[in-house]
C-alpha cells in the first residue's frame, strides 16, 4: 500500500531512546509485526503506517531509529533525527510520540526535554510501568505533565491498555496542531558538559516531584538490592528508578557473571540448536510425505512426459525439498524470540563485550553479529547502529562468516546423511558445534583483519559501549509467535521465487536436449527403466556439459560435477543447494519421504562409471566446510556494496572467503582421506 500525506490529516512522528518500547508501541498501533528486542540496533530503517483502518485515526505513523539525544552518533541515529525535522517526502511531523520508559526516566527524559526546547508538539508516552510497579514505585503522570510542558499517558504497548486514550486525546487536539506548526530549530551539537549535567539536574528534581512509593511495598529495601550489581554511575545521577529489582539482581549475578556466565550462555545456545533436530523432526517427515505424495500424483495424473516430469520433479520436489525444512528454521527464530523477550539476549551483549574488544570491536557488534544468524542482510544494516566507522566496516567485513538461516538446509541434509535415524541428538550437538565455528572463525578473521588495519589507520576514533539492561521479563507467546511467523514469512518470500526459478532452469538444464533418451526395456521392471532413462538424460544434458568444464576444480575434493553445479547454483542463494542436488540426482522415490529419498540417492551415487563412492564422511565434511565460509549469497554481496559505499570490501569478501572455503575444504577432505574416512 502507498502511504502519502495528502489523503491524511495529520502526519505523527514516534521518536525514543532504544529499549524504550517504540516498536512495540508502533506494532500495536500499526497492526504490524516490525521486529522488536530488549537492545538498540533492532529498527535501522524508518516504517510507515495509516491510523485509519484499525483505530479510525486520519492520521500516518511513521516508526524510525531509536535515537538517544538530537545529536546523532551513528548513521540510524541520523536518519532518525533528520526525519524528525523534516521528512524527504512528508515534511516536519504535525506532532511527535515519544516514549520515555517509566524505569528509566532519568535517562529518558533527556531526549524528551531537546525535542520540546526545539518546538515540536509534544505527547509523552510512558511505557514499562509496570517494571516500575514490581520496584514498589509509580509516577504521577498528571504532575509530570504540568512539569514538562506536555501531555503525558501511560501506556502498555503490548496489552494496548491506556493507547486508546492517547489517541483519542491526539483526535481531540488534531485541528489545533495543523494549526499550530512551530518553527522547528535544529540542536547545534554543541553541549558542554555543564550543560548536560544542568539538564540532567534538572531530570533528578523531576523524578523526586513525579515517582513515589507504593504504600503496600514501603518495606521493600530497593537500595540494597540495586547494590548486587557491579554498576558503574555518576553519582549526580543515581535515582529511584535506576534500581535494580532484587530477582533481576539475583539472576545476573549468575549469567553475567565472568565465567558461569560464558557457561550458560554457550549451553543455552547449545540446546537452541539441538532442540532444532528434536523438535522439528515429526513436522519434517508430514511436510516430506506430503510433498512426495504430490509428485506421485502429479505424475499419475499428466502422465511421465516432459509436462508431468516438469511439475512433478521441477517445481514440486524442487521447493518441496527446502520446505521441508521451513519448521527447524521457524524453531530457531521461537527459541531466539522467547531469549530476546525475556530480556536475556541484551546479557549476551555484555559477556561478549569484552571478547570482541581484543580484536577491535565492542558489544555493539553484538547486535548485527546475532542477526547474521537469521540472514547477513539485515545484519549489515543493524551495523548502521556502530558509530565507528572503522568497527562498523571490520563487523559488516566479518558477518558472512556467521552460519546464517539459508545455510540451515544444507546442514541438515549433510548432518542427516552422517547421522541417520537415532543419532539425531549427535547431529544436534554438531550443529551447535557448527553455529560455535562460524562465531570463533569471524572473531579470528576480525583480529586478522585489526591487526593489518593497525598499520593503515593510525588515527582511529576512540568508541565506548553503553548498554541498559532491561528487568527480565514473562516473554509473551503472542508477540513471540507473531515474530516467528513474520520472520518466517520474510524468509519464504525471499527464498520462495528464487528457489521455484532456479529449481525450474536447473530441471531444464538437466532434462535437455535428450528429453525421452531410449533404452532396452526388456526383463527390466519399470521402475528401472525410468531410472535409466534418468541417469541417460542426466549424461548427455547441458548440465554435464557445464560439469565437463568445471570437474577439474571439484576432483581434489573428492566430488563430481554434479556437486559443483549444486555449488554454482547455490550462489543465487544458498538454499537452492538441496533442491539442485534433488533435481541432479532425479530424487523420484515414491516409496519414502523426500529427505529420505534424497539420503538414499546420496548413498548410492558413485564417481562416474566407477564404483567409489561419491558421498563419503570425508566429502560431507568438505561441502559442509565449504559452506560455512564460501560468500555464496549474491543479495549480500550487493547490501555490503550499499552499506560499505564501494565495491572494494564486497569483492574482498567474496574472493577472500570463497578461496578460504575451497582451501580449508581441500585440507579436510585430503587429511581425512589419510586418516582412513573416505
Amino acid at each position: 500500500m502507498t502511504l502519502n500525506s495528502s489523503s491524511c490529516n495529520l502526519f505523527i512522528t514516534l521518536a525514543g531512546s532504544p529499549n524504550s518500547g517504540k516498536t512495540t508501541l508502533f506494532n500495536y498501533l500499526s497492526g504490524k509485526n516490525y521486529k522488536t528486542v530488549n537492545y538498540p540496533g533492532s529498527t535501522v530503517d524508518s516504517a510507515l503506517a495509516n491510523l485509519q483502518r484499525k483505530f479510525n485515526l486520519n492520521a500516518l505513523l511513521l516508526d524510525s531509529p531509536g535515537i538517544i539525544s538530537l545529536n546523532p552518533e551513528s548513521t540510524d541515529e541520523e536518519i532518525a533525527i533528520n526525519s524528525l525535522y523534516k521528512h524527504a517526502k512528508l515534511g516536519k511531523p504535525d506532532l511527535v510520540i515519544v516514549t520515555v520508559d517509566a524505569s528509566q526516566l532519568s535517562r529518558h527524559l533527556y531526549l524528551v526535554k531537546q525535542i520540546v526546547n526545539a518546538n515540536f508538539n509534544v505527547v509523552i508516552a510512558l511505557t514499562m510501568v509496570d517494571i516500575l510497579n514490581q520496584k514498589g514505585l509509580d509516577i504521577d503522570e498528571n504532575k509530570l505533565s504540568k512539569i514538562i510542558h506536555c501531555k503525558v499517558f501511560k501506556v502498555d504497548s503490548r496489552s494496548g491498555k491506556g493507547v486508546q486514550k492517547l489517541l483519542n486525546y491526539v483526535n481531540n487536539i488534531k485541528n489545533k496542531l495543523k494549526n499550530n506548526h512551530l518553527q522547528s530549530s535544529k540542536s547545534s551539537g554543541t553541549n558542554t558538559t555543564e550543560e548536560v549535567l544542568r539538564i540532567y539536574n534538572e531530570i533528578e528534581v523531576i523524578e523526586e516531584q513525579t515517582i513515589f512509593e507504593l504504600n503496600e511495598n514501603k518495606n521493600i529495601d530497593l537500595t540494597e538490592a540495586n547494590k548486587q550489581l557491579n554498576l558503574i554511575t555518576n553519582k549526580s545521577l543515581k535515582s529511584k528508578c535506576n534500581q535494580i529489582d532484587a530477582r533481576t539482581a539475583k539472576i545476573d549475578k549468575i549469567l553475567l557473571h565472568k565465567t558461569w556466565g560464558l557457561l550458560f550462555f554457550f549451553l543455552i545456545m547449545a540446546f537452541t540448536f539441538t532442540s532444532i533436530f528434536w523438535f522439528a523432526q515429526p513436522i519434517m517427515d508430514f511436510i516430506s510425505f506430503i510433498f512426495q505424495v504430490l509428485s506421485t500424483e502429479m505424475l499419475i495424473l499428466v502422465g511421465n512426459n516432459w509436462l508431468g516430469m516438469f511439475l512433478a520433479n521441477g517445481i514440486i520436489n524442487g521447493v518441496g525439498s527446502v520446505a521441508v525444512f521451513i519448521p527447524q528454521i521457524l524453531i530457531l527464530f521461537l527459541i531466539l524470540g522467547f531469549l530476546e523477550d525475556s530480556g536475556y539476549l541484551a546479557r549476551g551483549a555484555m559477556l561478549i563485550d569484552r571478547p570482541l574488544s581484543k580484536i577491535g570491536l565492542n558489544g555493539k557488534s553484538f547486535v548485527p553479529m546475532l542477526s547474521g544468524f537469521a540472514c547477513a542482510i539485515p545484519a549489515m544494516m543493524a551495523a548502521r547502529t556502530i558509530p565507528n566507522r572503522r568497527e562498523r566496516m571490520l563487523t559488516i567485513f566479518i558477518l558472512p562468516l556467521l552460519s546464517c538461516s539459508a545455510r540451515l538446509p544444507v546442514y541438515t541434509l549433510l548432518l542427516a546423511f552422517l547421522f541417520p535415524g537415532n543419532k539425531a541428538w549427535i547431529a544436534g550437538l554438531v550443529l551447535a558445534s557448527i553455529y560455535l565455528l562460524s562465531t570463533i572463525s569471524s572473531v579470528l578473521v576480525a583480529a586478522i583483519i585489526n591487526k593489518l588495519n593497525n598499520k593503515i589507520i593510525k588515527d582511529e576514533d576512540n568508541s565506548s559501549f553503553i548498554l541498559e539492561l532491561p528487568a527480565y521479563r514473562r516473554p509473551k507467546l503472542k508477540v513471540v509467535a507473531i515474530n516467528m511467523w513474520h520472520s518466517g514469512k520474510l524468509y519464504i518470500q525471499k527464498a520462495g521465487p528464487v528457489i521455484l526459478v532456479l529449481s525450474i532452469f536447473i530441471w531444464f538444464f538437466t532434462t535437455f536436449p535428450n528429453i525421452d533418451p531410449q533404452v532396452n526395456e526388456k526383463n527390466i521392471t519399470q521402475e528401472q527403466v525410468n531410472r535409466l532413462k534418468n541417469s541417460e538424460r542426466l549424461a548427455t544434458s547441458y548440465a554435464a556439459d557445464l560439469g565437463k568444464i568445471i570437474q577439474p576444480v571439484m576432483t581434489p575434493l573428492g566430488l563430481d560435477w554434479r556437486v559443483g553445479v549444486s555449488l554454482i547454483a547455490a550462489f543465487a542463494a544458498r538454499e537452492v543447494f538441496v533442491s539442485s542436488m534433488t533435481l541432479i540426482f532425479k530424487v523420484t522415490d515414491s516409496h519414502s519421504s523426500l529427505m529420505d529419498s534424497m539420503i538414499g540417492a546420496m548413498r548410492n551415487a558413485k564417481i562416474g562409471n566407477t564404483e567409489q563412492k561419491l558421498f563419503t564422511p570425508a566429502s560431507i565434511i568438505g561441502i559442509i566446510i565449504f559452506f560455512m565460509f564460501a560468500l555464496q549469497c549474491l543479495a549480500t554481496v550487493a547490501v555490503s556494496r550499499k552499506e560499505t559505499g564501494s565495491w572494494r570490501i564486497p569483492i574482498l569478501q567474496l574472493l577472500i572467503f570463497s578461496s578460504l572455503a575451497y582451501v580449508l575444504s581441500f585440507i579436510a577432505v585430503n587429511g581425512l582421506r589419510i586418516l582412513g574416512m573416505s
